[in-house]
């Protein structure tokens, strides 16, 4: 049961696993007294002696600091000597906040975010905790929301600014998170195109220690999310809390270990390159922070990220529905197609049972490499002489929905766009332009923009038969200037984009709610839960390569469930890496998510179309759990050279085991792998094999599994309950 109860000196928020208690100092500061298991009684007199204060644990500005205090919600200036979650500039240019308790109100289900994603659902509570700093006139209402089905805490924050005097957001972090020992390590993602999210685990040291950043997008090298765990805790033991952002642009995620060893975790926008200015009358609107505890290991917290993903982040039709197997032209073709050639590959595609072909870039203006027409969305007729509305109906004809590529955030300079209108990219008056994959980026901050944005894609969403949009983003700002913005809210740009983004992708969604997006995040990098909101799929990496991939999807899955990600069986050798990996191994790992195909059909081999058409029969038939079942790591890639995870469906009646080993090793045995999420109490047979195997045997002793001989190798096995 999940219930909010507020007293004089307490409010605790609990369901029936988690409680989150604030405890309310004198003077009206807002303590932070506990996140984890559900306890029933709390007495909060214990932990706010442990609230570090001196004497008799009375508080006054005249009689102590606040630098050992557990905050809420700490600000700058005001006896706080550690790194705050706020800063605000007075028009006097002093950054001091005093931020008091006013009330707490309770109310049923969540508030939705003006203009940004969130969490959402009915069977949750929401906490909205007024703070008042009375010299500014300053509003700050910290948003708190519990759900009844996971354990989960939802917090942003709000602020208003009921004064005359104008004020400058220059930090507003969305979570800050006080701990009391710093017993901690810090697991974070990190990396680079094509090797994405690398899992980084360091023990906390003093200082401050995180990442973050400023490239205008969550970013291909760093992701919005960062977990504190035990020394001691594994996969399937020990504790985890963790926080991801609802957000796609620059942020920041760090702790910092004060000289006490007392740990303060924070998440929000990243304070570099940043302020909001904040008039009198107006409100400034915090992304969402999910934070996150788990008893059970980081195999508990996955499980609750995933289930926060799918039953209280994405949208639409699609959000618990099967998702079309494609087959994408871009490495197929590259840039070098007409349309007969496309539709060749597209009617290989319908006799093997693909449901989905997707048209990728170089369809528009009069582009035959990546150095121009970004912006003019217009069919280029050389290629296409029928435009996109004849091509749609032939594929249509054959059976398969008609997907096409699109770029909308970038203008090329050679472009029409572009020369119309050359203003409306990001730059800096008097600076060269810096092109990233010879583009620049447009100024989503500027209504106009975003106005031709949508109509852009309306227009050929409208009239071209089109079922699925392949969203790409491939480059990061530089020269970070707006010609609209006045000189002292420039920084409000890097912000102002997403809210232009997030607009658009909003009327789309809405406009068109037959229509599958995908967002690609392999160029500049955005695979958030602030995409996922509007995009129920993500394209995962540029990197095909069924090795490279064990590792990325592997550490994805620390935060997104297998039907986020995008994933597709490429050609061999691959095209990042070289590497030639049996069809079976490129297909076994590919299943764990958005299941789909990125070569020409026309090319393979006989026995390797066979081997396609068997791919495909299986997905179809186990569809629902691959996507939607609950997903287990089981062997690390970080760890070993064996790659293992199992999807089982909910009613743990069917599984979908994988196992792959990145290299053949002489005089080795078969490992020996223990299975997790199945029911200990059923018989399950493996339908590859014919053997049968208790859940709990298999669970607790784990099975013997060979695999082929060579390189890449790989086994998909078929568990079903008897």
């Amino acid at each position: 049961m999940t219930e909010i109860l507020v007293s004089e000196k307490l409010i605790h928020l609990r369901n029936d696993r988690i409680s989150y208690a604030i405890g309310l100092l004198e003077g009206g500061i807002p303590a932070h007294l506990y996140f984890g298991k559900r306890v029933e009684k709390l007495n909060p007199s214990s932990l706010l002696r442990a609230a570090w204060l001196p004497g008799d644990g009375s508080f006054s500005m005249q009689n102590c600091t606040l630098d050992h205090t557990p905050q809420e919600y700490p600000a700058f200036g005001l006896g706080e000597m550690r790194e705050g979650a706020l800063i605000v500039r007075r028009e006097n240019g002093t950054r001091t906040a005093d931020l008091r308790f006013v009330s707490a109100g309770v109310m049923d289900g969540k508030p939705e975010l003006a203009g940004l994603p969130a969490t959402f659902g009915e069977a949750c509570k929401t906490l909205k905790l007024r703070l008042r700093d009375e010299l500014l006139n300053l509003d700050v209402v910290l948003l708190y929301t519990i759900f009844d089905d996971c354990d989960a805490i939802a917090r942003s924050v709000l602020f208003e600014n009921n004064g005359a005097e104008e004020l400058n957001l220059e930090r507003c972090y969305s979570l800050c998170l006080d701990l009391p020992d710093s017993r901690y390590d810090l697991i974070t993602l990190s990396g680079a195109w094509a090797r994405e999210r690398e899992i980084v685990r360091r023990p906390l040291v003093m200082g401050q220690q995180g990442v973050g950043s400023i490239r205008g997008a969550s970013s291909l090298q760093t992701s919005p999310f960062m977990a504190l765990l035990r020394p001691e805790t594994t996969e399937e033991q020990g504790e985890v809390i963790a926080a991801a952002l609802v957000y796609s642009g620059n942020f920041t995620a760090q702790a910092y270990v004060d000289p006490n060893r007392y740990t303060r975790m924070m998440m929000g926008i990243n304070d570099t390159g940043f302020q909001w200015t904040l008039c009198a009358g107006a409100t400034f609107q915090t992304p969402e922070a999910v934070l996150v505890y788990s008893a059970a290991g980081l195999d508990g917290m996955s499980s609750q990220f995933h289930r926060l993903c799918a039953d209280h982040l994405v949208r639409g039709r699609y959000a618990h529905a099967p998702r079309p197997i494609l087959l994408n032209n871009w490495e197929a073709t590259y840039f070098d197609f007409d349309e007969e050639k496309l539709l060749s590959i597209a009617r290989t595609a319908a006799k093997v049972g693909v449901e989905l072909f997707v048209l990728d870039d170089g369809w528009f203006g009069h582009r035959d490499s990546d150095n121009s027409s970004l912006g003019d969305w217009f069919v280029d007729k050389r290629k296409l002489p029928g435009g996109l509305t004849s091509l749609a109906e032939k594929v249509h004809s054959l059976g398969l929905k008609f997907g096409l590529w699109f770029e909308p955030e970038m203008i090329s300079p050679d472009s029409e766009l572009f020369r119309a209108h050359p203003d409306w990219c990001i730059h800096v008056p008097g600076r060269t332009h810096i092109e990233g994959r010879n583009q620049l980026i447009l100024d989503l901050s500027r209504p106009d923009v975003c106005e031709y944005i949508y109509n852009a894609l309306a227009d050929n969403l409208s009239s071209s038969g089109i079922d699925y949009v392949k969203w790409d983003m491939n480059r990061n700002f530089t020269n970070v200037g707006s010609a609209l913005l006045p000189p002292e809210r420039q920084k409000e740009l890097p912000h102002r984009y997403m809210l232009g983004l997030y607009g658009i992708l909003e009327r789309l969604i809405h406009d068109f709610p037959h229509v599958l997006f995908e967002s690609c995040s392999s160029g500049g990098g955005r695979f958030d839960m602030g995409m996922l909101h509007y995009m129920p799929q993500t394209w995962t990496s540029d990197d095909t390569d069924a090795v490279c991939r064990c590792r990325i999807q592997y550490s994805t899955s620390l935060v997104f469930p297998p039907f986020a990600m995008g994933s597709h069986v490429s050609a061999v050798p691959n095209h990042q890496t070289g590497r030639v990996a049996p069809i079976t191994t490129r297909g076994n790992v590919a299943m764990s998510g958005c299941f789909g195909y990125e070569l020409d059909l026309n090319r393979l081999p006989e026995e390797d179309l066979k081997e396609v058409e068997k791919q495909i029969q299986r997905v179809k038939e186990y569809r629902q759990t691959l996507l939607y079942g609950e997903f287990h790591r089981l062997l690390s890639p970080y760890e070993g050279n064996d790659t293992a995870w199992i999807t089982v469906a909910p009613d743990k009646n069917e599984a979908i085991l994988m196992l792959a080993r990145a290299l053949a090793l002489p005089g080795t045995y078969p490992p020996l792998v223990r299975l997790r999420g199945l029911d200990p109490a059923k018989t399950y047979r493996i339908l590859e094999t014919g053997e049968t195997y208790g859940g709990d045997e298999l669970m607790n002793i784990g099975l013997c599994i060979p695999l082929p001989w060579g390189d890449a190798a790989s086994v998909s096995y078929t568990l079903k309950a008897e």
